[in-house]
Order: structure tokens, then sequence, then C-alpha cells
């Protein structure tokens, strides 16, 4: 197959690799039509509205919301309907996610100043979060487990897990997980019911976890009710390489991001031409045995591509403008480049450091930010579950000397009561 071949050396690189990379999550308003009337039908009758979208939607023949949420029992049955190798590869991936995210935990801490007044932070855990897992055809266990994990690991009392027809393997990623508790409910409606709330299903902080346009478009209107992780784009691979890697399991590494959907992509970029014909030819070579192949195909198509640059520096400051989701250096030295490496949401370094391993059991979160936003955002973490308290116990000598500050600042502003407050406080006034 012909992938698209971009040059560094050539005019006009930079405008077509904008162009190439650039992704606007652009609002369809029928969708937006759509979700409003939803999450507002959601908000003002609550289970009824949930239950008749259900039925609409998905089909459900249950009375009532409370009879489509899953019980503790069939949920810990799971485990047991599901194949020991993929009960084993559950536990195992739970167990590495689990040890990387306790290293993630923020802790209280507090600093006291010589005249007595002590100032700190307070660190706690969200009360109750929302987890949304795509159901069907599109059903993800790694998903339940590296959002339910970090949420455990920073002390969330309360997971709750909205799933239309989760599959066993989705339940017992639950169940390994520490989901508290599972309603087979899906689209707009089960996330207007974790923001709003409902005689069945409880309010929640925050809301978490993958979804079509329709989750989507409901997770940014109910934004500001509750959090959200983040409105994702497409999956993203951008591949430095020295010509040093087999270039099959380059081919493969691409595949691996354009096989989610037709708007994924996947670039590589090289200071070697001949390497990066080789690769072309294994991708040729190889993509007819893909059982999603015409989904790869049509993502290369549309926004994959091969780049030729001057020098590994370039190519490095060439992902630092992509600010790519994945970033594999595949070269000899990896670690000598990572220095150079800026925005990119997980970097993997060297040729047996695949982004297949670091999606399902490396360890760090594979819930990363896309479309160039690591620029400033991070990787799902325990630190998304957990809020901070300023901590401000002021004494009363601190008062005398701060009072006085304050009050300058505050009539400065204007704030004649703020300057007053702590004017009293400094015993200006009596």
């Amino acid at each position: 197959m012909k992938l698209r071949r971009l040059s560094s050396r050539s005019p006009g690189f930079d405008a077509k690799l904008a162009r190439l990379t650039r992704y606007e999550a652009a609002q369809d308003v029928r969708v937006q039509r759509v979700v409003r009337t939803i999450v507002a039908d959601v908000r003002a009758r609550g289970d009824a509205a949930v239950l008749a979208y259900c039925r609409r939607f998905d089909r459900v023949k249950a009375r009532s919301v409370a009879a489509l949420e899953i019980s503790g029992s069939e949920i810990r049955l799971s485990l047991k309907k599901i194949a020991k190798q993929d009960k084993n590869a559950l536990n195992q991936a739970a167990n590495r996610i689990r040890r990387f995210h306790e290293r993630q935990r923020a802790r209280s801490w507090s600093l006291r100043q010589p005249d007595g007044t002590v100032l700190g932070q307070r660190v706690t855990p969200l009360e109750r979060v929302g987890l949304y897992v795509p159901g069907g055809k599109a059903a993800y266990p790694s998903s339940v487990l590296m959002n339910a994990i970090p949420a455990k690991v920073a002390g969330v009392a309360g997971v709750v897990m909205v799933s239309p027809n989760p599959s066993p393997l989705v339940l017992a990623a639950a169940a390994i997980a520490g989901v508290d508790r599972v309603f087979a409910i899906g689209g707009a409606q089960a996330v207007a019911a974790l923001a709003y709330g409902t005689r069945s299903v409880p309010r929640v902080d925050k809301i978490v976890g993958p979804g079509n346009a329709y989750v989507a478009e409901a997770k940014r209107q109910v934004f500001g009710q509750v959090g959200i992780d983040m409105i994702a784009g497409p999956s993203e691979i951008l591949v430095i390489c020295d010509g040093s890697t087999d270039p099959d399991w380059i081919a493969m590494d691409l595949f691996s991001q354009a096989e989610h959907d037709e708007m994924a992509q996947a670039i590589l970029i090289s200071p070697s031409l001949s390497y990066l014909e080789r690769v072309e030819k294994a991708a040729g070579k190889l993509l007819p045995d893909m059982p999603r192949n015409k989904v790869i195909r049509a993502s290369l198509a549309a926004r994959g591509a091969l780049i030729h640059v001057r020098s590994l520096a370039e190519a490095c400051e060439i992902a630092n403008r992509v600010a790519p989701e994945h970033l594999e250096l595949s070269v000899a030295r990896p670690q000598a480049l990572l220095r150079r490496l800026h925005h990119a949401g997980a970097i993997f370094l060297g040729h047996w450091s695949s982004e297949a391993i670091g999606d399902y059991c490396a360890g760090p979160n594979h819930i990363l930010p896309t479309a160039g936003t690591a620029r400033f955002s991070s990787p799902l973490g325990v630190y998304d579950f957990q809020k901070r308290s300023s901590v401000i116990r002021v004494s009363r000598a601190g008062a005398r000397r701060l009072g006085r500050l304050a009050s300058v600042l505050a009539r400065g502003e204007g704030l004649y009561a703020h300057a007053v407050a702590a004017e009293m406080r400094a015993e200006l006034r009596r």
C-alpha cells in the first residue's frame, strides 16, 4: 500500500504537517440538540426519562431503572464465567496498574511559621465517581481497570459504573477493580443520570470514561454540574525510528492505532528514507491479514504519514509540535532523545516498548490527552480523583503582621470591608 509521504526539506512542509495533524472536535448541531433534550428530560423526570430512553435506544425490557442495576453477587459471579486465562490477565494487569498509581497519591501537608501561623494543604478524595464504559462490540475491560483503580487508590468511596449490556469480561474487570455499583444503562441518559442523580442512580462528583459522540457531548453539557476527565479525540501514535527496528514491528505499531477507527492517526518519522520504504513495504505485506484491515486502510489514507527528516533532533522538534497521545522512540539510544521531548501523553522508550503493552498492562494509565492537548494536559491519574483544600490557621502575632499587610492591599483594591476585617484582628481598631 502507498502511504502519504512528507519531507521536512520540502517547501510548505509546516503547513502540510499542520493540516495533517489538526483535529477539531467540531460539535454536530444535531447531536447537540438531541443530547440537550435528553439531559433536560432526565434532569426533570429522573428514572422515568432514563428508562424511556433505554427502552428506545437500547431496547431494554426492564420495568424500572432499579431493575437495571446489576447485583454485587452477579458482578462477582462474572469472575467464574470468564476463561481462566482472561481472569489471570485481568488480575495481573490490575496489580501492575495499582502499584504504579499508588506512587501518585498526594498527601496532606502543613508548614508552621515562626509566629505560630500554620499553613497547609488538605488532600481528600472525591466522594463518588461515575465510570462510563461502552457496551456491545465496543467493550473495553482494560478501560474499566484504568479508570476505576486510580479512583480507588485515591480513596473514592463510591465508584458507579454505567454500561449498556456489559459483557462478562467487563463485569469481571469491575469486580477486580473494586467498582461499587453497576447499572446496565448507556448513552447520554446515563451521563445525565450520573450528573444530576435520580431515585435509582446516585449523583456523582466526576464522570470519566470513553463513549460515542452522544456520550462525549453529554459530558460536555453536564460539565460544571460535575467534573469530567476530558473530551477525547481519535487515538494517535507518532513513532520516531533510526532504522534499527524490525520494520514489521513498526508497521504493526502503526496498525495498532489505525485499527481504532477511521479518524485515528499513525505517523512514522525517520531520517532514513530507505527505512521508511521498508516500513511501507511491510505494511502492504501485513495489512491483508488484519481483521480490521478496511478500518486501518481508511485511517492511514486519511491521516497517516511517513515523514522524512534531516535528523533525530529534528524528529523530536516535530514531535513536540504534534504533541501526540502516544510517542514511541524506537531508536538505539532512546534515553538520549528523551530530554528533547516536552509534549506527549505517554513516551515508549526503545525497540521492545510497544504502545500495545502500554494500553493493557505496563502499569501507567492508557487514558491520555489527544489532539495536541498533551501540551497542557496529563494522563488520567490518582490526582484526578483527589481535591485539595488550603488550610490557614493564623496566630495572634501573625494576625498583627499579616493584618497590616492585608489592609494595605485591600484598600488599594477599594475593598473597605476587607481592610477593616483585617485591621480588627491586627488590633489597629478597637
